[in-house]
């Protein structure tokens, strides 16, 4: 609504300056008015039909442009005042100094759109309203991209952070995916095909991170990362749990693709049935092992002798361990009686 109004009134104020010229006493056919204010009402629907095509705008890219004309313009106006005693007046002088504006207005801008990322502007409400969502980038390593899951959880729009493509992590992924390896080219190419998902997400903002940090000198890339998140003030989404662990030490944030899937892992309760395939034999003179969907490895008591048989089970306990959790249940002898 508060737009609508915005457009409204920047339309009045529009057409209110054409009436200045008509003020002003032009002379020309009858019909100029009418050309001067259908003209200028035109052209300020011409402005809100650009900013309606173009919702997605960058702070960082706007506070570049704005404060490189501002820096531009009193750069010139210093040094014309400086070099005025030495540059004759004449109908040279209005060229000399548009093109001096030119010049550092263009220098100006071009530096600040260069090193965007290195620099940030001091607004006070875009800082207050980045802090108060807790919006951080998320740096992404070549282990995240051909694991495949994030772009499965990316499609779920539970991302709202940008996510950040090194430009060292790229190239490493095109030189495993043009490996001599067929194993290694298969990943690559897979790792290749997940990165163009994201990139075509229209709910995800994808950058690629392509400057190079003075910090990043004959550094691995593990620690490229590390420092980049740092440099970013975001975090580190990987399945590489050495990436995880030197990013833990640097207190960099971390999250981890594995932690995430075991913590998504449905939890059973001692007591709670369901069913499951028996797959292969167990160590226990009566044990078997079945899977459920997500990988959790069951292990019944009873289904030794019952190999490919779906049938229903009781949870007894369950073990946590570094490899993930195991379930411990005995087949339901009860619901399998009834059933038959």
């Amino acid at each position: 609504m508060a737009l609508l109004i915005l457009r409204v009134c920047f339309i009045c104020v529009a057409a209110g300056i054409a009436t200045l010229f008509l003020n002003i006493g032009l002379s020309g056919p009858a019909y100029l008015p009418y050309l001067i204010i259908f003209g200028t009402v035109l052209l300020s629907l011409g402005v809100i039909a650009v900013d309606i095509f173009t919702p997605h705008k960058r702070i960082e890219v706007i506070s570049a442009v704005y404060f490189g004309l501002l820096v531009g313009v009193l750069l010139t106006y210093v040094l014309w005042v400086a070099l005025a005693p030495l540059i004759p007046t004449g109908p040279y002088a209005p060229p000399v100094v548009l093109l001096m504006a030119a010049i550092l207005c263009y220098g100006c801008t071009s530096l600040l759109l260069q090193t965007k990322d290195d620099f940030r502007f001091v607004i006070p409400y875009v800082e207050f309203a980045r802090d108060l969502k807790g919006v951080r980038p998320i740096v992404i390593d070549t282990s995240s991209i051909i694991d495949g899951r994030l772009a499965e959880l990316a499609e779920t729009n539970i991302i709202e952070s940008q996510l950040v493509m090194p430009g060292f992590v790229l190239a490493e992924l095109q030189a495993i995916a043009d490996s001599q390896d067929r194993l290694r080219r298969a990943r690559g190419r897979r790792g290749l095909d997940i990165l163009n998902r994201l990139r075509t997400q229209p709910k995800i903002e994808f950058q690629i991170y392509d400057r190079d940090l003075p910090e990043f000198a004959g550094q691995p890339v593990d620690m490229k990362l590390v420092i980049l998140a740092k440099h970013l003030e975001g975090k580190i989404i990987t399945g590489d749990f050495n990436l995880n662990k030197v990013a833990k030490v640097h207190n960099v944030p971390v999250i981890n693709l594995n932690e995430v899937a075991a913590s998504l892992r449905p939890q059973f309760l001692p007591g709670e049935t369901f069913e499951v395939r028996i797959a292969k034999a167990g160590e226990g003179p009566e044990q078997g092992i079945g899977y459920l969907d997500d990988g959790t490895m069951v292990v019944i008591e009873g289904g030794r002798h019952r190999i490919n048989a779906t049938l229903p089970v009781v949870v007894t306990s369950t073990l946590q361990t570094q490899a993930g959790r195991m379930l411990f249940a005995k087949v339901d002898e009860a619901s399998v009686r009834s059933g038959a």
